[in-house]
């Protein structure tokens, strides 16, 4: 009898868990339609990161303007331009410019772009927790990263139950720090201008430009 209830208690788990993978599925699909319906995406972010074996706690702001696979990101003073063919890095700090070209085809490439829909492969994904946050509801999804190697332990995908959007994504590494990247702005379809993501030499006259091909 025993061992009639532990098997029945297994297969509803089983039942329960696959449905919640399908809840979770549901929802990134929706969320990655939504993601590409849009002509262009503005975004303005808060970056948080902590490790409090390491005593390490640090808040970075920034904002990217995407649009396909162009990109312009302001982060941490550095500003980076994707133009579609070429990456450029632009640091003030070093008056120093880097020139390389980037397949966004490439998987291993890492764009704004693709961060917006990095949860379509690679992960194991489960419904989590409801929070409500100010008003909004926010509903998470646990990742597991599929490749053992993978320094992340698990990611949280925050997601506005109303709009669909990305709210924030919360990082646990296994070496215990946690990076959290929150929306702050979230705009789309903006007017952009025609030379949005073109990038102008002569803006930079006294930079040294690193051409890396």
């Amino acid at each position: 009898m025993n061992k009639i209830f532990s098997i029945a208690f297994l297969l509803l788990v089983t039942l329960t868990a696959n449905a919640q993978d399908k809840k979770a599925k549901d929802l990134l699909d929706q969320v990655t339609a939504k993601i590409k319906s849009y002509n262009n995406i503005t975004i303005d972010f808060k970056y948080t990161l902590t490790n409090n074996k390491e005593n390490i706690n640090k808040e970075s702001k920034g904002n990217v303007i995407i649009q396909g696979n162009k990109y312009v990101l302001n982060f941490m003073g550095v500003t980076k331009i994707y133009d579609g063919k070429k990456s450029y890095t632009i640091v003030p700090e070093d008056e120093e410019i880097t020139i390389s070209s980037l397949a966004d085809s490439d998987d291993k490439a890492i764009t704004p772009s693709k961060m917006l829909t990095f949860f379509n492969s690679g992960y194991k994904y489960s419904w989590d927790i409801l929070q409500d946050v100010k008003g909004r509801k926010i509903q998470y999804i646990k990742l597991v990263p599929i490749n053992a190697k993978d320094q992340r332990k698990e990611i949280l995908l925050g997601i506005d139950s109303q709009t669909k959007n990305i709210y924030n994504v919360i990082e646990m590494g296994k070496n215990g720090s946690r990076t959290t990247l929150t929306v702050n702005s979230f705009k789309t379809n903006q007017p952009l201008s025609k030379n949005q993501f073109t990038f102008v030499a002569s803006k930079y006259p006294n930079y040294y430009i690193n051409k890396l091909d």
